[in-house]
């Protein structure tokens, strides 16, 4: 069975984690996002989703709104640079490149170190950012 949710590591237009947004937006919508899984803003915390909203330049209750209303990612990645910012290829590399390593020697490896023991998987060195961490709990290698 495939996960419902995909990897934050495929692209949309160039552009990491924004695919994982829009599957949890839509799962969520119809009540059948995964226990566990956050979708959206949480106060006082940094998340991917407020991390892809703020680098697009939009809020996330605008790209819910729109990805609701349908459309292909590609689509509605459009409306975010319609309505937000357009980021260059070399953006897109820096940002690509910050959130594939997430986790991995930064300000976020306590935070990712907490989750995996939370998920069982404390003493899995191999998973070192939370790319990683999250294919291996959706059963992605």
């Amino acid at each position: 069975m495939n996960f419902p949710i995909r990897s934050a590591s495929v692209m949309v237009g160039g552009l990491f984690v924004f695919a994982r947004i829009l599957d949890k937006i839509r799962l969520d919508d119809k009540g059948a996002l995964p226990e566990g899984y956050h979708v959206g803003l949480i106060p006082g915390s940094r998340t991917f989703d407020d991390r892809v909203c703020r680098f697009l330049g939009v809020s996330f209750d605008d790209l819910r709104a729109r990805t609701l209303a349908g459309g292909t990612d590609e689509e509605i990645l459009e409306w975010c640079f319609v309505h937000g910012n357009r980021p260059d290829e070399e953006q897109l590399e820096i940002w690509n490149t910050f959130m594939q390593k997430r986790g991995w020697n930064d300000a976020a490896s306590a935070g990712l170190e907490k989750q995996k023991i939370a998920a069982g998987l404390g003493d899995r060195s191999e998973i070192q950012t939370f790319f990683s961490l999250f294919d291996h709990e959706e059963g992605r290698k």
